[in-house]
């Protein structure tokens, strides 16, 4: 039994290797790609519209309300972002019901590249939203003692994403492989849909935080209001 899918080698010549974390990946990116292509070739602006473009109106009109929700007034400019970021998540996690199938999310290094996107999305969107001396100036507050710790912060906020989608996400991988060599076939069914369930959850989780870090970063900071010096 193997932890990670890094252990599942296809191909190595050298120090170059092709295991199954990337082969899925890119197969994932593949899937949702063509899957785009084919539900958005025909889309229709009347009353008459294919159940395929229903659904992709209710996704996305569901995820830039969560967005909007979350704090950000304008969700189609984080749309992209943070919708592919769900999507390819929940998709991830959809097709470890594929037999044979191996998610990405539960190697360690596709969470850490996961995460490192967020961790350069923040400061890209804060820029974009703030210029890039005023989100430099959000480090030294409230003071110019608090660089180190603000640049800490953002250090540990990333590791803290990645370590915890690979933890969540190989978790329950792990438990379902472990039943299905001591219990019957039924239990570990009950398993797997739990496991999607799961999948689902944290794919919500880590969309919504990274949201979450985009709006203190883009939040605009008003200048306390002059107090009247006659009073």
């Amino acid at each position: 039994m193997h932890l990670s899918p890094d252990q599942i080698i296809f191909w190595q010549q050298g120090i170059f290797k092709l295991n199954a974390t990337i082969a899925n990946t890119w197969a994932l990116m593949l899937l949702m790609v063509i899957g785009s292509i084919l539900i958005t070739r025909n889309l229709s602006m009347g009353m008459e519209r294919s159940r395929w473009q229903n659904l992709l109106e209710i996704v996305v009109t569901s995820i830039s309300k969560q967005i909007e929700e979350v704090g950000l007034s304008q969700p189609e400019k984080y749309l992209g972002f943070l919708g592919t970021l769900f999507l390819f998540l929940a998709c991830a996690t959809i097709c470890t019901a594929l037999p044979g199938y191996e998610p990405p999310t539960a190697s360690l290094s596709t969470t850490v590249a996961l995460a490192l996107c967020v961790f350069v999305a923040i400061p890209f969107f804060g820029i974009e939203e703030q210029g890039v001396s005023n989100y430099l100036k959000s480090y030294l507050e409230p003071t110019f003692i608090m660089l180190p710790f603000n640049i800490i912060g953002e250090l540990s906020r990333t590791l803290a994403l990645a370590v915890r989608l690979f933890g969540n996400m190989m978790s329950g991988a792990m438990i379902i492989a472990i039943l299905l060599t001591i219990t019957p076939f039924i239990f570990p069914i009950v398993m797997t849909v739990l496991g999607l369930l799961t999948g689902m959850v944290q794919a919500y989780i880590f969309s919504v935080l990274a949201a979450v870090y985009i709006v203190a970063a883009t939040r605009v900071r008003s200048p306390l209001p002059k107090t009247d010096a006659k009073q």
